[in-house]
């Protein structure tokens, strides 16, 4: 039963499940108190506050896990995650017990997803020391003890955190893995076509090298024929004259029609680079058909598609990417969007200056835009030859795309 569930969400559940668990204990200490002889039973100082910082907890708990290393971190998860940890030293203050400390370990375990490292051991060793003055007044703890007592909380909540860690660690690995096989279909892809573009082209140098000469010397070695018999013989010589003459043409038209395929279906190998990215629903639309003669300006065309995608996957922290491609005008142009946090500016990294690169060796070009809260958006122009104008306009993605995938 539990093979059908994710790493990510065993380790929500595990966490909902301790948080349900210690409403147990935190019942038993709640209730209310007998009092003396015929005296009304008197409630827990503390108890609603208690109860309603479980309560938060639980709450803030079951948002921020409810799309481990798949959402953005943003002000509000922020603002849920001070509650968390909140609302665990609420209940070890108002229950006067060390209930808290537990529940910072479940804290512990998805920081790691949600805050960098040094920042998320920092939180827990601040939160477990916030805690001590409970085990003085609640377990009459001196300082000394109450201070070893929230040491040993730490170990137990900075093995919880190692652990998150490792899961998230462990997680990114398989997306990468995942996004590295979507990137290999298309280069095989891509390879495919290639292969069988150049097949085409040395069958039709065959055909036309080899048949065609054979033909043709056939045809001119019957025409001489034709002028030296007579009678009956000359009759069927003008026959095979004109069928080797028909045979030449029908090998010259399927030598036409061969090399006139010559062309990379781009559709079918840029297609595979949408599925499974991991946390980035990408948006891909194509025109119909979308033919390229040139594998080397089609594996430029490739790489840079694989570059946009990576990159709106590990800087932008975007969650949708636009990715509209157009033949006009004897070039390619490809406008890539994201909604992803953006900046006042950017320094173009290896990724960036390797696209300009292998866009600039044939002529091409790419500008970038950016603002804060804006995206990040790029502009490419990769020029080619041979290829007729196609009514596809440039703009800028909006509609229902004709091919999305949605990564899992």
């Amino acid at each position: 039963m539990l093979q059908r569930f994710d790493h990510n969400r065993l380790l929500r559940y595990a966490g909902l499940f301790t948080w349900a668990v210690i409403g147990l204990p935190l019942l038993l200490l709640t209730l209310p108190q007998e009092g003396g002889d015929g005296v009304p039973l008197a409630a827990v100082p503390g108890a609603v506050q208690a109860w309603l910082a479980w309560a938060v907890f639980g709450a803030s708990y079951a948002w921020l896990t409810r799309g481990l290393g798949r959402q953005r971190v943003g002000s509000l998860d922020r603002a849920l995650l001070a509650g968390l940890a909140g609302g665990a030293i609420a209940i070890s203050y108002y229950s006067q017990s060390g209930l808290g400390s537990i529940l910072l370990m479940v804290v512990a375990s998805v920081l790691p997803w949600l805050l960098p490292v040094w920042q998320g051991v920092a939180l827990l060793v601040l939160c477990e020391f916030v805690i001590v003055p409970v085990y003085v007044r609640g377990f009459d703890f001196s300082w000394g003890e109450a201070i070893l007592q929230a040491s040993l909380y730490v170990g137990f909540t900075g093995f919880a955190f190692v652990t998150g860690l490792v899961a998230r660690q462990q997680a990114q690995a398989r997306d990468e893995q995942r996004r590295l096989n979507a990137e290999l279909r298309a280069t095989r892809a891509l390879l495919a076509e290639s292969v069988r573009v150049n097949e085409r082209t040395r069958i039709s140098r065959e055909l036309h090298d080899l048949l065609g000469h054979h033909l043709t010397a056939l045809s001119l070695n019957l025409e001489v024929a034709n002028h030296l018999t007579s009678g009956r013989a000359q009759e069927h010589v003008g026959q095979a004259h004109t069928l080797a003459r028909l045979l030449l043409s029908d090998v010259r038209e399927a030598v036409s029609q061969i090399r006139g395929n010559e062309t990379i279906d781009m559709a079918a190998t840029l297609e595979p680079l949408a599925g499974n990215v991991p946390g980035l629903k990408v948006e891909m639309r194509l025109p119909r058909p979308f033919p390229m003669e040139d594998p080397e300006r089609a594996h430029v065309l490739l790489r840079c598609t694989q570059e946009i995608i990576t990159n709106a996957v590990r800087h932008a922290q975007a969650s949708v990417l636009h990715l509209q491609y157009a033949l006009e005008r004897g070039a390619v142009r490809l406008v890539a969007r994201d909604d992803g946090r953006g900046a006042d500016g950017f320094i173009a990294g290896n990724g960036l200056r390797g696209m300009r690169e292998r866009l600039s060796a044939y002529g091409g070009e790419v500008e970038a835009e950016t603002a804060p809260g804006q995206g990040f958006t790029l502009r490419l122009r990769l020029p080619l030859d041979g290829v007729a104008d196609i009514a596809v306009p440039v703009a800028e993605p909006s509609g229902p795309p004709s091919t999305t995938t949605e990564a899992t």
